[in-house]
């Protein structure tokens, strides 16, 4: 059996626990993107499909493709006021609930579709919890317009906060530079461990050109681990990475 394979597993066992505990009738919910978050979508397809009544908000178009090929009726932010509950997935996750977001592309929309719900659950496989931020890249979505100037401006910032680092790599796609849904381009920067996570964030965020970080801070309210046997936790911020305790 392959890794992949058990990663899959673990991923499928979350997304499906998401779909069958934490959505019920008349709600309106944010449907996240990336392998994790999509296979709750298709768990509440299947949900849909046995008379759950509930709306969609999807992060990427790429999960709005997804969600009404396989029947599930979707709105957007502009009709509806406030989602009852995002379900979405990590790049990163720590104890604290404090994410890496944004590998997937689709970190400015998810950001903004968690921050108009009551409620975040992560779904996730045990291989993104972390005991410190930073082993993966860090995504930071910018303008088009300048963007080399906006890179250089990222790297003093962060040479300034004392991290050891090479330039941001302009994220590639399959003709030329990867370009968000936004329109805007993405920059990775390897930091290694993230000391000030919240004072990190907001600082990338002041920068002329930067339209959004990867950095999520306190924005998850649960996380449901998946494990490779098919068994779930959920676990609460501030253990997220510690024992399992709900089976």
């Amino acid at each position: 059996m392959t890794t992949g394979t058990t990663q899959d597993r673990a991923k499928q066992a979350a997304g499906r626990r998401a779909a069958a505990e934490l959505c019920h009738d008349g709600m309106t919910l944010g449907l996240g993107s990336g392998t994790t978050a999509h296979f709750f979508v298709r768990a509440l397809a299947e949900r849909v499909a046995d008379g759950l009544d509930v709306v969609g908000v999807p992060t990427s178009q790429a999960t709005g493709d997804l969600a009404r090929s396989l029947g599930v009726r979707l709105t957007d932010l502009e009709a509806v006021s406030e989602l009852d509950l995002t379900i979405d997935g990590a790049d990163e996750l720590d104890a604290q609930g404090d994410m890496i977001k944004g590998g997937g592309a689709c970190l400015l929309w998810e950001k903004i579709i968690s921050r108009a719900s009551r409620r975040t659950v992560i779904v996730s496989d045990a291989s993104k919890l972390v005991t410190t931020l930073g082993q993966f890249p860090l995504p930071i979505e910018v303008l088009p317009f300048g963007w080399t100037s906006t890179a250089r401006l990222v790297t003093d910032l962060l040479r300034d906060a004392g991290y050891d680092i090479c330039a941001p790599v302009r994220r590639p796609g399959s003709c030329g530079p990867l370009v968000t849904d936004s329109g805007n381009y993405l920059l990775d920067v390897r930091l290694g461990a993230i000391q000030d996570a919240a004072t990190l964030a907001a600082e990338l965020n002041q920068i002329p050109g930067v339209v959004e970080n990867g950095l999520f801070i306190n924005m998850a309210d649960a996380v449901v681990v998946g494990h490779a046997d098919g068994t779930t936790t959920i676990r609460e911020p501030g253990d997220i990475s510690g024992q399992d305790t709900n089976a």
